[in-house]
């Protein structure tokens, strides 16, 4: 009796190891590429999250606010009083607008999502790959899956409230540019007040019984050292993505292993390597964010998927 029911085990756990290798042969038979992806601008990923919603319409305050007051109490009136050359107000309409088209794209692109439908390469399957304990897909290495999200990313970076989105494989160039563009953005809002408190004559065309001019220099205060806050954050968010690019490293990854050290098989050059992030070899592509671009652009997928050890 003792024997049958151990030979009944035996059967049984054999029967459930090939169940399981048989479900998941079907998942990578099942990964099937589309050959021609549709482009990211037909693309609009949004994420659920309050918390994100309120930090992401912070941002937009904030872009909203110094993109209202400086105009209005310092570049216009100079430009009119002949102080001020127009191209210096044109100019920081000019990043503005780019620093919000490149907060959109980041906070609404596909940051790598790890999709049923979607095939990994043979590469990408025989490294590590392995199925995910919350989603039950399959997911190549060095995907990791986002609490936040609720889904797996390709090669995630991390989550980043202030765009209510993950920072992934699709999206970390748009992040790269928000960034630096958010660096461009605070270092022209703090010349030009500068400028106007310690260069540039006083404006004989202000009006002090408006609200904005009867306030005008703790408003102009209060921009500058909104100016400067989020200078040193984006300078230390922009300076530690290249530094993960050009180590072929991830947030998450350095999080886990603080130690972690780069091999010499994944080292390449850093033209090679913001290449494969920016999808395009053109240097002055990078910086134009309603574009098509990302991992996607690059030709059977630079990135490297071996596994950081």
């Amino acid at each position: 009796m003792l024997k049958a029911s151990c030979v009944f085990l035996l059967q049984t756990l054999t029967t459930t190891k090939k169940h399981k290798q048989s479900l998941l042969k079907a998942h990578v038979v099942s990964f099937c590429p589309p050959p021609h992806p549709p482009p990211m601008a037909c693309r609009i990923h949004t994420v659920w999250d309050p918390m994100g919603w309120l930090c992401l319409s912070s941002i937009v305050f904030v872009w909203s606010y110094n993109t209202w007051l400086l105009p209005k109490l310092i570049m216009m009136p100079h430009v009119a009083q002949g102080t001020l050359p127009a191209a210096v107000a044109a100019g920081y309409y000019v990043v503005a607008a780019l620093c919000m088209a490149a907060l959109v794209r980041a906070s609404t692109a596909d940051p790598g999502r790890v999709r049923q439908e979607r095939d990994m390469s043979s590469e990408e399957f025989s490294v590590q790959s392995h199925v995910c304990q919350k989603c039950s897909i399959v997911k190549p290495a060095r995907a990791h899956h986002c609490s936040r999200c609720g889904h797996c990313v390709r090669r995630m970076d991390h989550h980043c409230p202030w765009i209510n989105n993950c920072v992934g494989e699709g999206n970390q160039w748009l992040f790269i540019q928000l960034c630096f563009y958010t660096q461009l953005l605070s270092t022209y809002a703090l010349v030009v007040n500068f400028a106007h408190f310690y260069l540039l004559p006083p404006l004989a065309s202000a009006q002090p019984d408006e609200f904005v001019f009867h306030y005008s220099v703790a408003m102009l205060r209060g921009a500058a050292v909104m100016g400067v806050m989020i200078f040193l954050g984006m300078a230390a968010l922009f300076y530690g993505q290249v530094i993960n690019i050009l180590t072929d490293l991830t947030t998450i990854e350095k999080m886990k292993d603080p130690f972690l050290e780069v091999s010499a098989q994944v080292q390449r050059p850093w033209q090679e390597s913001l290449a494969a992030v920016f999808g395009t070899r053109w240097k002055l592509l990078w910086l134009i964010p309603c574009r098509r671009g990302g991992v996607q652009g690059i030709s059977a997928r630079r990135y490297s998927y071996q596994a950081a050890v």
